[in-house]
């Protein structure tokens, strides 16, 4: 092809191009998911200034739980081995009464009476205590469950039905915008 079959001046006859389509689908798009970016941190910031704080608290109060547990124990078997250590004292002797002069003569009549009570060993109701008291522990650590309980596990149970009928509009918005944008083109 030679310069001399290009025409220059057409090019300047012709109309101007046509106008450049608008990027207004972009913008909402772009605005949208910068309005779902920071609904996002908002929530990201409420977990962590409400849902952290109380779960560190649980795990301080079950420590501190068990740190009273182990005291427990510790002051039981402290208690069991005072009681080990135990001496027995020696059976009271019978003694006989002093004589006041210018007594009375009152005739006086005394029977033999065993005013010791066996008792048994000392370790052994020790021991007894400690099981009580294990098995207190026990209870209080192991839930019992009953036949009418419902679990509490999924989704419903830790969002809750607001959680829920707010996803249900988060969604229905969703679709709205999506068939707006397609009825736009």
């Amino acid at each position: 092809m030679a310069f001399e079959d290009l025409d220059l001046n057409e090019d300047m006859d012709a109309s101007p191009p046509p106008e450049k389509r608008s990027n207004r689908t972009f913008i909402i798009i772009a605005l949208g998911l910068i309005f779902f970016a920071l609904i996002i941190v908002a929530f990201l910031a409420a977990y962590a200034l409400y849902y952290v704080p109380r779960q560190r608290q649980n795990q301080a109060n079950q420590v501190a739980t068990v740190n009273a547990q182990n005291t427990e124990v510790a002051m039981s078997i402290l208690s069991t081995n005072i009681a080990k250590s135990f001496t027995a004292t020696p059976e009271a002797t019978a003694t006989s009464a002093p004589i006041v002069e210018g007594a009375t003569n009152t005739p006086v009549v005394v029977i033999p009476t065993n005013t010791l009570i066996p008792t048994g060993d000392p370790r052994t109701a020790t021991v007894a205590a400690l099981f009580t008291q294990a098995a207190q522990v026990q209870q209080t650590l192991v839930p019992t469950t009953t036949t009418t309980a419902l679990p509490t596990t999924g989704f419903a149970d830790e969002v809750g039905v607001p959680g829920l009928i707010g996803l249900a509009v988060l969604l229905l918005i969703v679709i709205f915008f999506a068939r707006r944008l397609r009825t736009a083109r």
